[in-house]
C-alpha cells in the first residue's frame, strides 16, 4: 500500500473526513524513538511545576500567562533571526495561519486555566485542565478517526469523574465551581492546540513553530490584560524570579519540548502524557504550598485518572496489534 504524504513507515494511517486537513501521523508505540520519549518525560516534569509555581506567584493570572509567553518569545527571537530566517520566510500561508490559530488556542488555554488556580485547588484545576486527551479523541473522531471501544469507555468514565469533582466543588463554593469550569475550558483549548501543532510541525522546525505560536499568544494575552486592567508590572524581585523560572521550565522546557516531539509521537500520545501533570502538580502543591484537595474531591480525581488510563490502553491497542502483525508478516 502506498504511504500517504507525511506518514511514516509502520504507522497506521486513518483517512481524514472529506474537506478536512490530513490527520497527523500516529506512530505505533513499538516504533517510537526512545530519545523523544525521554524528552516527553522531561516536558511532563517541567509542566508539573507550572500549577504550584503559578499559585505561589504574587501576580494576576492573566499577567503570568502574558509574561511566560513574552519571555519565551524574547528567548527564541535571537535564535529565529540567526538560524531560522529562511525557514520563516519560506513558510506557506496555510502553515502560518495554523500556527497563529494554535497560538490563539494556547492563549485561551492560559487565559482560562491560570485564573482558575486562584479559584479552586491546584489538584482539581490540574485534573480538569489535563482532560485534554478526551477532547483530542473527540476532535479526532470528528475528523474521521474511529477510536476503539476502550477509548470511548475511558472517555465516559473520565467524564463521570469530572462530574463528581465539580459536584464536590459545588458543595464547597460557587467560586470553586467557576474555577473548575475555567480549567475545563483550558483543557478543551489545549486539545486544539496540540492537534494544530502536530500539523504545523510536519513542515517547520520546533523553534519556528514555537516562536510563531508564542508570539500570537503574547499579543492576544497583552490585549486581554490591558482590557481587563491586569497589573503587568511593579512586582518584587521574588515574583520576577518566579516568572523567569516558570518561563524556563514550564514554557521552554515543557511546551517547547512537547512541540518538538509531537511530530514523531503524535498528538494522542503527547496529550495523554499530560495526564501525569495531575499527580505531579498535586504532590508539589502538597509539599510546597501545603495545599491538599478536599476529601470529597478525591473520588472524582481517582475516577478521572482511571478513565484516562483506559484511554491510554485503548489508544495503544491498535498500535500493538499493528506491530504484532508486522512482525508476523516479516517472519513469514
Amino acid at each position: 500500500m502506498r504511504a500517504t504524504p507525511g506518514s511514516s513507515p509502520g504507522s497506521s494511517s486513518v483517512p481524514a473526513a472529506p474537506g478536512s486537513p490530513p490527520l497527523p501521523p500516529e506512530l505505533p508505540h513499538h516504533g517510537m524513538p526512545r530519545a523523544d520519549l525521554g524528552l516527553l518525560a522531561v516536558a511532563v516534569a517541567a509542566v508539573s511545576l507550572s500549577a504550584p509555581l503559578i499559585a505561589a506567584t504574587a501576580a494576576p493570572g492573566l499577567a503570568i500567562a502574558f509574561w511566560r509567553n513574552a519571555m519565551a518569545v524574547g528567548a527564541l527571537t535571537p535564535v529565529v533571526l540567526l538560524r531560522h530566517r529562511a525557514e520563516l520566510r519560506g513558510a506557506g500561508r496555510r502553515t502560518v495561519l495554523l500556527a497563529v490559530a494554535a497560538g490563539a488556542l494556547l492563549a485561551v488555554h492560559f487565559g482560562a486555566w491560570l485564573p482558575s488556580l486562584r479559584m479552586t485547588s491546584v489538584a482539581s484545576s490540574t485534573a480538569l485542565v489535563t482532560t485534554t486527551p478526551l477532547w483530542t479523541t473527540l476532535l479526532l473522531r470528528l475528523r474521521g478517526h474511529r477510536p476503539p471501544a476502550l477509548v470511548w469507555a475511558g472517555t465516559w468514565l473520565a467524564f463521570l469523574g469530572v462530574a463528581g469533582l465539580t459536584g464536590a466543588d459545588l458543595s464547597l463554593s460557587p467560586r470553586a465551581l467557576a474555577g473548575d469550569a475555567l480549567a475545563l475550558a483550558g483543557g478543551i483549548a489545549a486539545a486544539g492546540y496540540v492537534l494544530l501543532g502536530a500539523e504545523v510541525r510536519r513542515t517547520v522546525s520546533t523553534v519556528t513553530y514555537s516562536w510563531l505560536c508564542y508570539g500570537t499568544t503574547t499579543v492576544l494575552l497583552l490585549a486581554v490584560c490591558l482590557t481587563a486592567g491586569a497589573r503587568l508590572g511593579g512586582y518584587d524581585g521574588g515574583t520576577w524570579l518566579k516568572l523567569l523560572l516558570l518561563t524556563a521550565t514550564a514554557q521552554l522546557m515543557g511546551h517547547s519540548l512537547m512541540n518538538r516531539v509531537v511530530k514523531t509521537l503524535g498528538p494522542s500520545v503527547v496529550s495523554t502524557a499530560m495526564l501525569l501533570e495531575t499527580p505531579g502538580a498535586a504532590l508539589l502543591a502538597a509539599l510546597w504550598l501545603g495545599q491538599l484537595p478536599p476529601p470529597a474531591a478525591w473520588p472524582g480525581l481517582v475516577v478521572i485518572l482511571a478513565g484516562l488510563a483506559l484511554v491510554v490502553r485503548g489508544d495503544a491497542a491498535p498500535a500493538r496489534k499493528a506491530g504484532s502483525g508486522a512482525t508476523a508478516s516479516r517472519s513469514a
